[in-house]
């Protein structure tokens, strides 16, 4: 097995956590992964994976080997994209993060026209919202909202979007309508433990305001407040990204519209150290397209 075929079986078992797991997408059989991780071991001289009953984990020098292992393969791939020409596509395998809803209505549904674009391109959608290790998870992009706790990750900035106050029409026939922030300590709201909590912090033409709201639901994941919301158990404060189907078909209305919120940021998040590659960045063009046509 030649040097770059034997990184590819390397990363491979990384990023599927077993031998057998990293042969059924090589297809190969298995003793022929393990003589490839234990030749490579032996010529570098370095333990490069952990086994135990759990599974198989990269040393310290694994995963050092693993960042420039998927390096170099990529840019392998790009040297043969671009000796074909830009018309082949790319191929290869793509590993995108996203927060679960954000990626469910605004990704999931638009993907078919990229892949259509590039038919030798597989995509692994990791859907989560919490701030997964990029590394750790094998992650080539991950599209983060919010501000970013981690000033070492290389990052880019590549959409925004409005914060708003909205809620049922139901809940809204039983609940006067608030029209100023002082109005909100007669509601009862969902709190997303993500999305800024229950400091609310509001703006209009002549002032500021900060209001610390009443909320007896408390949510930490976006997929249950949105679940709560519809379920009429108060109003909440949200981009218009996550209530973007509700906000069209009505389901939802947005209040107190003489007010902002601070904007929603989304970010491409790339692994430290990597170079974004050519796979990342005509994904990341194409959301941006995605959510420029929608806004």
């Amino acid at each position: 097995m030649d040097r770059l075929a034997a990184m590819e079986t390397f990363v491979y078992v990384v990023e599927t956590g077993s031998f057998s797991a990293a042969a059924r997408r090589l297809n190969i059989g298995q003793p022929a992964v393990s003589k490839a991780i234990a030749q490579l071991e032996s010529r570098l001289a370095v333990r490069l994976l952990l086994r135990s009953t759990r599974g198989l984990t990269p040393t310290e020098a694994g995963l050092a080997f693993f960042e420039r292992a998927k390096r170099a393969i990529e840019e392998s791939d790009e040297a043969d994209n671009a000796a074909r020409g830009a018309a082949s596509g790319l191929t290869g395998n793509l590993r995108i993060c996203a927060a679960v809803t954000f990626g469910r209505i605004h990704i999931v549904p638009h993907l078919g026209p990229f892949l259509d674009q590039n038919p030798d391109l597989n995509i692994d959608l990791l859907l989560d919202d919490r701030n997964l290790n990029l590394v750790e998870e094998g992650v080539d992009i991950a599209l983060r909202m919010g501000a970013l706790s981690d000033s070492g990750l290389t990052a880019r900035k590549i959409a925004e979007c409005r914060r708003v106050v909205l809620g049922t029409p139901a809940y809204f026939e039983k609940h006067v309508e608030p029209t100023c922030p002082a109005d909100l300590c007669k509601h009862q709201a969902v709190v997303y433990a993500l999305g800024g909590g229950a400091n609310w912090q509001f703006r209009n033409a002549n002032e500021e305001q900060s209001v610390i709201i009443n909320g007896r639901i408390r949510v930490s994941a976006a997929e249950g407040l949105r679940e709560a919301v519809l379920a009429h158990l108060g109003l909440t404060m949200a981009s218009e990204w996550m209530f973007a189907p509700e906000l069209t078909s009505g389901a939802v209305r947005e209040v107190m519209t003489d007010w902002t919120l601070p904007n929603q940021d989304l970010w491409a998040v790339f692994p430290t150290g990597r170079m974004a590659s050519a796979k990342a960045r005509a994904f990341v063009a194409y959301v941006q397209g995605l959510l420029v046509k929608g806004s």
